[in-house]
Formats: C-alpha cells, sequence, structure tokens
C-alpha cells in the first residue's frame, strides 16, 4: 500500500502558531474542542481560571467546568520540525522573522505592518515615519502618491530624523551651531546662519574622515617602525650583554689561571727555600752531633786520667790530651727561622692590596648606567711597563 505523503511547503507558519504566544507551537497539545496550544501557554492561561472553576478555550470560549487532561500531539510536532526547517532552508535574508524579543534593533527592525509575528523590514519612509518589510514596502513602489516619499535603510530611530519643532525632515546641517535642522528653522531660530545640506556635509565630513583615517593609519605604520625598532634593540641588547657576559666569564678564568699559576710558582719557591734551608740546617746539626760526642770522648778519657795510679802512664795521657784539647771549637751557627718567610708574607700582602686598589680604580671607570656599559678588557701584562705596575723586590736569603 502506497504511503500517503503532505508536503509542508502547502501550510503556513501562521496555520501552526499558537494563539497564546503567536509563535511557532512547543510541545503542541489539543483541547477537545479541536485547537491546539502550547502546553506551556494553555496551563498558564488555565492556572489563572482555578479559582474560578471553569476552564474555557483561548480561540473559541467553549467551556469545561472539569480541567481537561492534555496530552501531547505527536503528529503536531512532526509537522512544526518539519516546518522549521523548510522555512530555515527557504528564507531570504531580506523576507525573514525578527525575534521576540530582538535587543539589536539597529540590524533587525520589525516590520510595522505586519500582524502577528512579525518580518524583518527592509525600508523605512520619512514621511510615514514607519518601516515596512519586503511585502508591504510594495505599495511605496507601485502607487504614485507613494513613491515620492523619502526611503531610507530601515532603521528603528526615525524620530531622531525628524524635527520636533516642526514636524519636517532633517536635510540641513547648520555650521554656525553645528546641529541637524529643517528647512523651516533656516527661517526661524537659524536665520543667516552659515548652513548647507545634509548631504553636501556628509561629503565634506567623510573626506575630513578618510584623511584623519589616513593620518592614523600613518601614525600606526610609524608607530609600528618604532616598535619593531625598540625589539631589535632589546635582542641587540641581551645579545650584547650575553656577549659581555661570556666574556668577562673569560677574561675573570683567565685572570684566576694566572694567579693560580703564579701562587703555585711562589709555594714552590717557598718550599724549594725551605729544602735549602734544612738541608743546612742537617748539615750543622751532624757536625755538632760529631763534635758532642767526640767531647764526650774526651770528657771520659779525662775521668779516667784523673783517677790513675800509675805516674807514668798519667804523664804521658796528660800530654797526648793536653795537645787534643787545643783544637778550635767550631765556628757559631745562625738560623734565620723567620726573616725568609716574614719577607715573602709582607711582600704578597703588598701585592694584594696593590692588586686590590688596582682593581677598584678600574672598575669605578666603568659607568654606572646600564645603556653606557662598555666590554672591559683585561690582559695578562706582555710590555716592561705593564710588567713594572706588578713591581715588587722580593729579598731571600
Amino acid at each position: 500500500m502506497a504511503e500517503a505523503r503532505i508536503s509542508v511547503d502547502h501550510f503556513s507558519v501562521d496555520q501552526f502558531s499558537c494563539s497564546v504566544c503567536l509563535d511557532l507551537l512547543k510541545d503542541p497539545v489539543t483541547t477537545r474542542c479541536g485547537h491546539s496550544f502550547c502546553m506551556v501557554c494553555i496551563n498558564d492561561c488555565w492556572d489563572q481560571e482555578d479559582e474560578k472553576g471553569v476552564y474555557s478555550c483561548p480561540q473559541c470560549r467553549d467551556t469545561f467546568t472539569l480541567r481537561p487532561v492534555l496530552c501531547r500531539n505527536n503528529m503536531l510536532v512532526d509537522v512544526v520540525e518539519k516546518l522549521k526547517k523548510t522555512e530555515v532552508q527557504g528564507a531570504s535574508p531580506a523576507h525573514c522573522y525578527t525575534g521576540p524579543r530582538d535587543v539589536s534593533a539597529v540590524i533587525d527592525v520589525e516590520c510595522d505592518y505586519c500582524t502577528g509575528r512579525k518580518y524583518k523590514a527592509i525600508k523605512s519612509c520619512l514621511i510615514c515615519l514607519t518601516s515596512f518589510c519586503e511585502t508591504h514596502l510594495k505599495p511605496h513602489l507601485e502607487l504614485p502618491g507613494l513613491k515620492n516619499h523619502t526611503l531610507i535603510e530601515a532603521s528603528s530611530r526615525l524620530l531622531e530624523k525628524i524635527c520636533s519643532q516642526h514636524d519636517e525632515v532633517l536635510r540641513i546641517y547648520c555650521r554656525t551651531d553645528q546641529m541637524c535642522i529643517c528647512s523651516l528653522c533656516m527661517l526661524d531660530n537659524h536665520k543667516g546662519h552659515d548652513a548647507v545640506l545634509l548631504s553636501a556635509e556628509r561629503t565634506e565630513k567623510q573626506s575630513e574622515l578618510k584623511d584623519e583615517k589616513m593620518k592614523s593609519q600613518q601614525r600606526i605604520q610609524e608607530k609600528q617602525k618604532k616598535v619593531q625598532e625598540l625589539k631589535q634593540a632589546v635582542d641587540k641588547i641581551k645579545s650584547r650583554a650575553q656577549t659581555a657576559v661570556e666574556d668577562s666569564e673569560g677574561i675573570f678564568s683567565e685572570m684566576i689561571s694566572s694567579m693560580e699559576k703564579k701562587r703555585s710558582e711562589v709555594i714552590e719557591l717557598i718550599r724549594a727555600q725551605e729544602k735549602a734551608e734544612l738541608n743546612r740546617a742537617e748539615q750543622l746539626l751532624k757536625q755538632l752531633e760529631l763534635e758532642i760526642t767526640d767531647l764526650k770522648r774526651r770528657v771520659t778519657e779525662l775521668e779516667q786520667l784523673l783517677h790513675t795510679h800509675d805516674r807514668m802512664h798519667f804523664f804521658q795521657g796528660f800530654r797526648s790530651l793536653c795537645v787534643s784539647s787545643d783544637h778550635e771549637d767550631s765556628p757559631s751557627i745562625t738560623v734565620h727561622q723567620h726573616l725568609l718567610f716574614d719577607r715573602m708574607r709582607n711582600s704578597l700582602s703588598d701585592l694584594k692590596k696593590r692588586f686590590k686598589d688596582f682593581c677598584e680604580e678600574e672598575f669605578n671607570k666603568i659607568p654606572p648606567h646600564a645603556a653606557a656599559v662598555q666590554k672591559i678588557s683585561v690582559s695578562e701584562p706582555k710590555s716592561k711597563e705593564d710588567f713594572l705596575k706588578f713591581h715588587k723586590i722580593v729579598e731571600l736569603d
């Protein structure tokens, strides 16, 4: 059996509109009298009639003593949904509906002639002070008496274009008072003022606006150029600062390495002098120990000779011991325990002080401002004059 198909193109939106909210049915329900409403709308109406105890149809005024039970009309739901899709696909931009509470009145203006749900207005008449949709605008385009009316783009601010004193269209601009006026105002309050047509003033102002726009664009370009230059300067500052940091680290590393080398040389020199002095002292110590041993042996022999009873042996021993006693003692030995190292320590302390003063003097030459910071180049002394800056006589024993 073939299915029965009904096209929604043969129906109008008004046929499926709720008579309470004048909008497309939402959750449609049908009363016992056969009329359909939005479920929310009919319930609101009947909620207000609960005190009366009698309920009526908002469309045909048929009454019910008991509040009818409402059921959702699924068939109408499908038809309304299809109608919405067809309306969205087939509606043209100039012939569409405005929202029920359209806040963007400047963009979407309602047609003043539409009843029920209003279409979007495309033109407004300054004579009629009315806005028209595409359908209701036709008389102004066809009837001879209406063709002379001034039509503008649809606007919700028509009253602002009419003189409140003379009910005339504001077509003139008074340059003296800087305001829009009508032709009758020219003969009354603005007599003798510098006035031109709004179109002429608009053209002149548009030219001024174009010039101002061009100047603003030029200023934007200039400032963008400055921004670019500033960004490049910032990048250069960062790059140069990083290079200066790396160079400074390298220079200080070289200085530290040089100082470490000098420190090693000084320590090596001290140790060498220490070794030489210790060797000299050890040799002197051995010589003294040998002399002490020889003297002890001589004391023993003298002690034995003093106690001998043999006269001949006494005189023989006395002669030999007296002869050996004629040997001279070893020269006096002096060891300078502090002189060498004290001089070295004093020399290094003096060098440290002079080096510290020199660094402070050189660092104070660096400008305090970051913009004037120059890279400090510190190199090891190469010429004789450079070495003489650190000249110090070191005396060693």
